[in-house]
């Protein structure tokens, strides 16, 4: 297994209700139904609860440090109790240290659940998406929040839609290679520093950092904007990882895959990625077979192999027992000029 230079960045161990507003409050459409009191509380999990349970009265397996969400079948149960019985359910519920509330489907709140959300300093929000929404929604932004993440040196590209990283020496051309890719059409999506971070299971997204944004870095010439000398069409700001390529000036101990049947794959954050190292040469095109590279991995993710077809067809002809000293075709199309 290839080893690639990687460094883990601290993961988040909480954020607050306030990162969460100001970061996605015209993605989520929240409105705010409480004071700001509590917009300093922590949420630390991920993941999001609904606490029906919790309304009839079964705390055991209540998950508070969750945001809540109450849904259509929430508010109409609260909604069919009388005050007093509100009043008993919600002060049960709110004295938990809970993160927020989130209302789905236009629910309006009543007067009460403003009332001890003051009370008790959580922050309560409406939003018109429904509740399966809503929760993909916002689990989906929290998932980003608390996933994994590490950094390392490269240069990122999308060619035809597949995520290549560029990973070598300092000073071994990633960053012309990106231009060059650029150059004939393909997006930046990062350089120098990419931050990868990990989606679900098998999954890497990368990004550059804020500083560095879509900035290339030529030596010999400096820093020049990608964004606007080539345009919008020339970037991106994220993509899957899916290919790692090695950038490494030819050595003559180094082995390098001839037939392309023995993949080499990195393993990053506990996700195996497929990995081709390119030796340098002169007069070696690296952008053209960067682009080969994609239309390759294309066509295996498709279910075409060159290398394995290849195989085949050499087994059959020694399973045949055929010569190879026919040409490729047997006869010749009269050219005349």
């Amino acid at each position: 297994m290839i080893k690639i230079n990687q460094r883990a960045i601290s993961r988040k161990e909480f954020i607050t209700v306030n990162f969460l507003l100001n970061n996605s409050k015209d993605a989520f459409r929240l409105k705010l139904y409480s004071d700001e009191s509590g917009f300093e509380r922590k949420i630390t999990d991920q993941n999001l609860h609904r606490p029906g349970l919790a309304l009839a009265g079964f705390f055991d397996l209540f998950s508070f440090t969750r945001i809540q969400v109450l849904g259509n079948t929430e508010m109409r149960y609260l909604n069919q109790l009388s005050d007093e019985l509100k009043r008993e359910k919600l002060e049960k519920i709110l004295s938990f240290d809970i993160p927020c509330i989130i209302m789905t489907d236009n629910n309006e709140p009543f007067p009460i659940l403003v009332e001890l959300a003051n009370k008790h300093h959580i922050p309560l929000f409406g939003s018109p998406f429904s509740t399966t929404k809503l929760i993909y929604l916002v689990g989906d932004f929290l998932d980003d929040q608390f996933a994994p993440r590490i950094s390392i040196h490269g240069s990122f590209v999308d060619v035809y839609g597949v995520g290549l990283l560029f990973v070598g020496k300092s000073g071994i051309g990633k960053s012309e290679v990106a231009l060059d890719l650029v150059e004939r059409g393909h997006r930046l999506v990062a350089d120098d520093i990419i931050i990868l971070t990990k989606k679900g299971e098998g999954i890497l997204m990368g990004s550059g950092t804020n500083l560095a944004k879509h900035f290339l870095e030529i030596r010999g010439l400096g820093i020049i904007d990608v964004e606007r000398m080539f345009g919008i069409r020339a970037i991106r700001f994220q993509k899957r990882l899916e290919i790692i390529v090695e950038l490494e000036v030819w050595n003559d101990q180094s082995e390098y895959t001839r037939t392309g049947l023995d993949e080499s794959t990195v393993i990053i954050s506990d996700v195996e990625v497929p990995y081709v190292k390119l030796p340098i040469l002169p007069g070696k095109n690296i952008t053209v077979i960067s682009e080969v590279i994609s239309l390759n991995y294309l066509l295996k993710h498709y279910g075409y192999d060159a290398a394995k077809t290849f195989e085949s067809r050499l087994n059959n002809m020694i399973l045949n027992k055929k010569s190879d000293d026919f040409r490729g075709v047997d006869y010749f199309e009269h050219d005349f000029e």
